[in-house]
């Protein structure tokens, strides 16, 4: 699922939680030595360009790239421009698009069942009945159609970017070490295969971590291997209280994915 391995394993670096934006570090530190554990390996992908004319108003052209990811019902378009400025969003159906003008029009597109925003990417998913082939296309021309008319990408911003992984004063050690590891080491990763990971939640009693699949990682096949194989793997070892790894499902997810 995951191939950023590499960018995982912090070699002879000492990591530090830090507390309310980051600006005041807890005690506890972890020596983390070049046999850090790794997410499973997938290969890497290549873009591929396709230049995209608009002849509605102004001709304008952009080459937007397609990048493959280990997911095989989702793709992920490059405009060549940013896309979140800050963090991420993710829709899963068209009601949850509403509030982007960009999502609405993709949602708008039969066949795409699942919407991500990512720094400069965008991700979409389909149903297995329609192929790629039909959808690019029509993908290109709603994302070229935005970046020409001007629209924000969000009519309400403060309900834009999830802060998931913000550090609060009133987070514990703990939870401020998930935070951080998360944000730091595992959310990139994660990132470049089109998708994002949420932090949900820390049960102090059982030791149970509660994260959500986005995007691309959402539905994968291969998402529980990540969750289980790399990122749980990678929270037990680095803090002692992580008992465990569990993911938290929306309506939609629950229909297409389950781990074991």
């Amino acid at each position: 699922m995951i191939k950023g391995i590499n960018r995982l394993k912090l070699v002879g670096q000492t990591f530090t939680a830090l507390k309310s934006q980051r600006s005041i570090n807890t005690t506890r530190t972890i020596f983390i030595s070049s046999s850090t554990r790794t997410l499973p390996f997938t290969p890497p992908t290549y873009l591929e360009s396709h230049p995209w004319t608009s002849f509605t108003g102004q001709r304008r052209t952009m080459f937007i790239q397609t990048q493959p990811t280990p997911n095989p019902a989702s793709l992920m378009f490059h405009p060549g421009k940013s896309v979140m400025e800050a963090g991420s969003a993710d829709f899963p159906n068209a009601r949850n698009a509403m509030n982007s003008p960009l999502a609405r029009s993709l949602f708008a597109i039969d066949g795409v069942t699942r919407v991500f925003f990512g720094s400069d990417f965008v991700t979409v998913t389909k149903t297995d009945e329609v192929s790629w082939d039909i959808l690019k296309p029509q993908i290109f021309a709603a994302v070229m159609d935005f970046y020409t008319s001007g629209q924000p990408l969000f009519l309400d911003e403060s309900t834009a970017a999830s802060k998931d992984t913000a550090i609060h004063e009133d987070d514990s050690e703990t939870v401020a070490m998930i935070k951080e590891l998360l944000e730091t080491r595992i959310r990139p990763a994660v990132q470049d295969d089109g998708g994002d990971i949420v932090y949900r939640g820390f049960d102090p009693e059982s030791g149970i971590v509660k994260l959500q699949m986005q995007g691309a990682c959402s539905g994968c096949p291969s998402s529980s291997v990540t969750l289980k194989s790399g990122i749980e793997n990678m929270l037990m070892h680095y803090v002692p209280e992580v008992k465990g790894v569990e993911q938290e499902l929306d309506g939609d997810d629950e229909e297409i994915v389950g781990l074991e």
